[in-house]
């Protein structure tokens, strides 16, 4: 984990986690991504909002990743999270996406997230990005946007 950085009332932490693809990315994401929320004053309904992200982009990232690794980068500052999965072998973020569709709800990524992007690296693979917002303090959804 990086240490907070910025100007005063701006704290940024962040964290890069690899994992084996496999039953204990999940869990392991999904901690770190707790932890750097907890930093960021997430709300816990915005906190369950981004444990649903975590597992649902590791129940389908294992097919997409080069080396047999989930990697994520996570970044919290007050107000926001942001979550990039990659690298991706293309289409992996795109086929990602897709595969959050769940029928009779929607896109579960979609849903819960404020942007979403696949941005294409210079090597040929993909990042999926995902951002969440939340207003500090708040215990209700007021800050998606």
């Amino acid at each position: 984990m990086t240490p907070p950085r910025g100007g005063e009332g701006t704290r940024t932490n962040s964290a890069r986690v690899r994992v084996v693809s496999g039953p204990l990315v999940a869990p392991v994401m999904g901690r770190v991504v707790a932890m750097l929320a907890a930093r960021a004053d997430c709300p816990v309904d915005r906190l369950d909002d981004a444990l649903l992200v975590v597992d649902t982009l590791a129940a389908h990232s294992a097919e997409h990743v080069p080396d047999g690794r989930v990697t994520m980068n996570v970044s919290s500052r007050a107000g926001e999270l942001e979550l990039r999965l990659g690298p991706l072998v293309a289409p992996g973020g795109q086929a990602i996406l897709e595969r959050a569709a769940i029928p009779g709800l929607g896109n579960v990524l979609e849903r819960v997230s404020d942007s979403i992007s696949v941005q294409e690296g210079e090597d040929g693979t993909q990042t999926l990005l995902i951002g969440l917002r939340f207003a500090v303090g708040a215990s209700s959804p007021s800050g998606r946007g």
